[in-house]
């Protein structure tokens, strides 16, 4: 952004991985930043860190009057910082224009898909910021130890010409990015109130993907990079504009093999020949998250030969420690080994169960939050089919977020994924234990050496790992 655009930001929960994301490196290309958030969080004290001092609650006073207002599609009109705003006739902007904006500064490897573009996104950051490469990048999640004095971080602007950010598509807001790379890791329908349909979600991917001088997708059809048998996972690889139709390129993974604490894996392309990959982090999800990684590296490196060599970014990714709350490990209690994952849509679910499964354990316990009640009233039976590879169930009530159970939604409750899941598994132990409180009373005294507990969630169900860990010590 030239210097002229540099006016004040004001961004509405600012607290957001986005939003703060987006909020710290404006302030670092020197705009003045300010903005609210309705209660503390991680990402607020990273701000502060940085020099940015965001208000906890929201206030119409604290709106600074030459400001120009961010918001994203959770904020409602209600809100009284963006009431105030439009009373004064201040330009209010969504997120999504505003990274459109940063992103149009440097080159953009855009990742976006239902499944897996925070952990692709991070994958890509930390390599090419491990081999040298300095990139900025904007994720949705933090990244452990990119930060200044190893802290997570979930955003920097380095001094190279790339970008790395992931392109949501729950509102649609990803058709506003023109990246020169597009990865898409699936395509499912996630959020149901915005889309009417799959097909519609497929043809805004496409549009999504048009522009890009590389696209790399899933070669084993639209909604997985997994084959049938799950043994093969690959991307492919299109052929930038003014390079002529020719057929799209082939990354693999095939020989995947779990290895302590991560996977191991060969990658195979025509292009690319073969080379082996080692991961710290476990599961086949995260062999097609590293696959797509290193088909978008090597399209980057295809446009820019500046980049760091192939070899040394696929280096780099052995050292890769998993996003926050993506199957990150918080601790013990008891003997038993507490893991917290964010997967709220049924495919993830599955996903996370399965690699963990992967994993030394005597017993695995999953505890889920569904996330919005309408997801939950559309996904409720397979949610309750997904958790059914965990050994013992339970499950919380719904995280709200943004939505209210009524109209449509009045009587949906996390009951539904209950009733779905011990209907999938008779005989299998599920409890309902509706919220965390409730969950750490009856769960604690319950782990013991070789259980595996998993939390799993979008919503604030970490809260109860880090209450599990807390009463070991």
């Amino acid at each position: 952004m030239s210097a002229e655009d540099r006016q004040p930001l004001h961004f509405i929960a600012i607290g957001g991985a986005g939003m703060s994301g987006l909020a710290l490196v404006c302030h670092r290309l020197g705009h003045r930043v300010t903005g609210s958030d309705r209660a503390e969080s991680a990402y607020l004290e990273r701000l502060r860190v940085a020099g940015i001092e965001p208000v906890v609650g929201h206030d119409a006073d604290a709106v600074p009057a030459d400001a120009e207002v961010v918001v994203s599609t959770a904020i409602p009109e209600d809100n009284v910082e963006l009431v105030r705003a439009r009373e004064r006739g201040q330009a209010v902007i969504h997120r999504s224009d505003l990274l459109a904006r940063v992103c149009g500064d440097k080159r953009l490897i855009a990742v976006a898909g239902a499944h897996g573009k925070t952990t692709t996104a991070g994958m890509i950051a930390h390599a090419l910021a491990t081999a040298g490469a300095d990139p900025a990048y904007l994720l949705g999640g933090e990244l452990p130890g990119a930060g200044p004095g190893g802290a997570p971080a979930n955003a920097d602007w380095g001094a190279s010409e790339w970008i790395v950010a992931e392109a949501d598509e729950s509102d649609g807001s990803f058709l506003k990015l023109r990246p020169e790379v597009a990865v898409v890791t699936n395509v499912e329908l996630d959020h149901h109130s915005h889309w009417g349909g799959e097909s519609e979600l497929v043809d805004a991917f496409a549009r999504f993907a048009g522009p890009a001088a590389a696209l790399v997708r899933p070669a084993e059809g639209r909604l997985a990079a997994l084959d049938g048998a799950g043994r093969i996972l690959g991307f492919a690889v299109a052929p930038p504009p003014g390079r002529g139709p020719g057929p799209a390129a082939a990354v693999l993974a095939t020989d995947v093999e779990p290895v302590a604490g991560g996977c191991r894996f060969r990658i195979v392309s025509a292009e690319l020949g073969e080379r082996e990959v080692r991961l710290s982090v476990p599961g086949r999800h995260n062999v097609a998250n590293a696959t797509a990684a290193i088909a978008a590296m090597a399209c980057a490196l295809d446009r820019d030969e500046r980049l760091p060599r192939l070899d040394d970014l696929i280096a780099a990714l052995e050292s890769f420690p998993g996003m926050a709350r993506r199957l990150e490990r918080k601790g013990s209690r008891s003997g038993a080994v507490i893991y917290d994952d964010y997967a709220h849509h049924p495919t993830e679910v599955a996903a996370s169960l399965a690699a963990l499964r992967e994993l030394p354990h005597r017993r695995l316990i999953a505890v889920f939050q569904p996330h919005l009640y309408s997801r939950t009233k559309a996904l409720a039976s397979r949610f309750g089919r997904a958790l059914t590879a965990a050994d013992e169930i339970a499950v919380l009530d719904v995280y709200a977020a943004r939505e209210e159970p009524v109209g449509p939604l009045a009587g949906v409750s996390g009951l539904d994924v209950a009733d779905a899941a011990a209907d999938a598994a008779p005989g299998r132990r599920v409890e309902w234990l509706v919220d965390v409180e409730s969950a750490a009373r009856f769960l604690g005294p319950r782990l013991g050496e070789g259980d595996l507990l998993v939390t799993i969630g979008a919503g604030d169900v970490f809260r109860l790992g880090d209450r599990l860990v807390e009463g070991e010590r």
